[in-house]
């Protein structure tokens, strides 16, 4: 099981201030910024452990010096132990674009209006969790009223059964989303993507935006013909923005169609059973006629489904950390 390993970091953090303090070392802009980001990251979570450590050894002496203080520094150190369990989370993040921003993109499945719902109530999820977290996130692109198909999706679907507020019967309905998280590459990383091999379609843009983007063909949608992915967006004033913003997100989801691939072939090669097929559900969120939401790779359960829609998805990420650094899964 991987720990946080505050030798590792500070053996780390030593060969990169090393780094820094060589001549000509910001001779290479990019590369000097991604070395000090680094050190920045991992000066941060050191200081963190320190503090803990101070005030675990406090508490340590407080109790020594008089024992009738046990029930006071037990719940004195309960905040402590959840720092520390979130030190260890970050350790979990081992891969290669793990440090860096990602991509999420949400589609609405089968399920129609009800569907539509679901991935808005998904996207103020992800947004109230980021702010949680104090990251900060920004809307690149939206297509209200818009349906997606599924059937080229491999994973992340979240399944919803709810009441439905748009059946007058309020009769109880299931909705689908699809949920893809790609990383967003940095521009020096190298990603082949043949003019050939891309079909460019511009279009009206619609919602709000103002006069501009309802007279010009402003927005653009990119399909990657060979593995059928589909990008677009309609945010930026003009057509050339809206490129290159979609074009960054392709990248995005190209990187991450290569690390799934890579993951499946690990997979095979432990004999693990890899499932690729159309609907692989990874969540599900029950609010009628019990209330619960289950993670179905990790079998992990949490009963205050509203709590989880307000953005408390810690525990969830937390046993898919785990669980992935065991091998159990992808």
């Amino acid at each position: 099981m991987i720990t946080f390993d505050p030798d590792a970091l500070r053996t780390r953090a030593t060969g990169l201030e090393q780094e820094m303090g060589e001549p000509g070392f910001w001779d290479d802009q990019q590369h000097a910024a991604q070395v000090s980001s680094e050190h920045a990251r991992l000066t941060r979570r050191l200081d963190r452990y320190d503090r803990l450590q101070r005030d675990y050894d406090d508490a340590t002496e407080l109790l020594a010096m008089d024992g009738d203080l046990a029930g006071e520094l037990e719940a004195s150190i309960r905040p402590l132990r959840a720092e520390l369990e979130r030190l260890q989370e970050d350790a979990l993040f081992t891969g290669e674009y793990d440090a860096g921003d990602a991509v999420v993109t949400i589609h609405a499945g089968e399920g129609g209006t009800d569907a539509q719902d679901w991935a808005e109530i998904l996207l103020r999820m992800y947004l109230r969790w980021a702010e949680r977290r104090g990251f900060k996130a920004e809307l690149v692109e939206a297509s209200p009223g818009e349906e997606y198909g599924l059937k080229s999706a491999k994973r992340g679907v979240h399944r919803l059964v709810r009441l439905s507020p748009f059946d007058q019967a309020h009769r109880r309905h299931t909705s689908f989303a699809q949920v893809i998280v790609a990383p967003l590459l940095a521009d020096d990383i190298e990603l082949d993507i043949k003019d050939d091999d891309l079909r460019i379609d511009t279009y009206r843009a619609s919602g709000a935006g103002g006069q501009h983007v309802n007279k010009t063909d402003s927005a653009v949608r990119i399909t990657h013909v060979p593995t059928g992915i589909v990008v677009q967006c309609q945010n930026e004033r003009s057509q050339a923005a809206n490129k290159d913003t979609a074009m960054k997100i392709l990248r995005s989801r190209l990187a991450e169609r290569l690390e799934e691939e890579r993951e499946e072939e690990l997979a095979k090669e432990r004999g693990a059973v890899v499932s690729t097929g159309f609907g692989s559900q990874i969540r599900s969120y029950v609010l009628h006629p019990y209330q619960l939401v289950k993670d179905l790779r990790t079998d992990y359960e949490v009963g205050n489904a509203q709590g989880v829609l307000d953005g408390d998805l810690d525990g969830f990420i937390r046993a898919y950390l785990l669980s992935k650094a065991t091998g159990n899964v992808l």
